[in-house]
């Protein structure tokens, strides 16, 4: 009698963030349900170019396609990363989100009202973007009934175009483009977590503030102040450059700890970094506070827990801060937690989690596809 074996091999996907001065890449596998991290990479624009992997541009922050490409294509062969279905994250200061109301309707109905209230809500004609939808609350229902709260999502064609352009050109079978905040939401939140939860994602060039219930997006709102921001605050009041003002935010953060005089460059008569960052910060604060007020005010519902994402996450103290100003459980972001890893890397995933959270995200969204 003649035996064969067939290798069942894992299924693998790659996770691929583009920010504004990097790119982070995390490659997952998946095999009888168990998520392994086969690998990861990150590539600074400073190492390959004087100038941001996004620039702006007809008021909109453009890629650099052929940059972007040959980064990936270093990161990767780097790394030795083999796997070539990815999924991409699009910036949420690239999307437009909205949600609006319904009234209770048949299936065959609801393409057509959705695609009317889109013309409304949507500052772009329909043939320039890209739309998704999901229902958030209610059923469709052949009889009258409670109300549908439909979620709306849009992306211009020509962010949409160069996505396609750049894995063209990396070499990559391009699976899916998604909104970054539903990459934080799959790689940050449980499955059976029922609770109001709100994603601060504090990027590089701006800040994300998402409400998330039942693992639902409810709203999402973005603004300037950013990571850059804080660090180029530090570099202005203490006339420094830009490496050693970032290097000096990551090392004091918001504790109260006097710099010590041997800093160079550092005047005798400074402050501390805490006091020069925490008027930013408390900018941050107050856009969340409004957002989770009109959460409260339009539905009666408050958020239980808020987690902070974002390589900015982890400058020392700032947890503390957030967690005294909002009375609220906070925690950074771990989206490694159900993943396997080697554990000679506990210590580097620590660090790396909360700038990560997008990317492993978009790998997991790969190993459902």
């Amino acid at each position: 009698m003649l035996w064969t074996s067939l290798k069942i091999l894992p299924k693998k996907s790659l996770g691929i963030d583009i920010g504004t001065s990097s790119i982070k890449i995390i490659e997952l596998s998946s095999f009888r349900g168990r998520e392994k991290l086969e690998n990861y990479g990150e590539i600074a624009a400073s190492v390959l170019y004087e100038k941001p992997f996004r620039t702006f541009e007809k008021n909109t922050l453009l890629l650099s396609s052929r940059d972007i490409a040959r980064a990936l294509k270093a990161v990767m062969e780097e790394a030795k990363m083999k796997t070539r279905q990815a999924i991409f994250s699009i910036p949420d200061f690239s999307s437009f989100f909205t949600n609006f109301e319904l009234p209770s309707m048949t299936k065959e109905e609801i393409s057509q009202a959705v695609i009317y209230e889109a013309r409304r809500h949507i500052p772009l004609p329909l043939a320039e973007v890209t739309i998704d939808w999901e229902i958030i609350e209610g059923q469709l229902s052949n009889h009258k009934g409670s109300s549908l709260k439909v979620l709306l999502v849009a992306v211009p064609n020509e962010v949409i175009n160069q996505y396609r352009e750049i894995a063209q050109i990396a070499n990559l079978e391009l699976l899916a483009l998604e909104a970054e905040v539903f990459g934080l939401v799959r790689s940050l939140i449980l499955n059976d977590d029922k609770r109001t939860v709100s994603l601060i994602d504090i990027g590089a060039q701006s800040t994300t503030c998402s409400i998330i219930e039942k693992r639902g997006l409810k709203k999402s709102h973005s603004f300037d102040t950013s990571g850059n921001e804080l660090t180029e605050q530090v570099a202005k009041s203490l006339s420094i450059n830009y490496k050693t003002a970032k290097e000096l935010k990551e090392k004091y953060g918001l504790r109260d700890v006097p710099l010590p005089r041997t800093t160079a460059a550092i005047p005798s008569e400074t402050k501390t970094i805490r006091e020069i960052l925490l008027p930013l910060v408390d900018i941050i604060l107050r856009e969340i506070e409004n957002i989770t007020r009109n959460l409260y005010q339009t539905e009666g519902k408050e958020v239980q827990k808020y987690i902070i994402a974002g390589g900015t996450a982890l400058i020392p103290g700032l947890k503390e801060y957030f967690q005294s100003y909002l009375k609220k459980e906070v925690e950074i972001a771990n989206p490694f937690y159900k993943i396997f890893y080697t554990p000679i890397l506990e210590e580097e995933i620590k660090k790396m989690g909360p700038a990560y959270a997008i990317a492993v995200g978009m790998a997991q969204r790969g190993l459902e596809q």
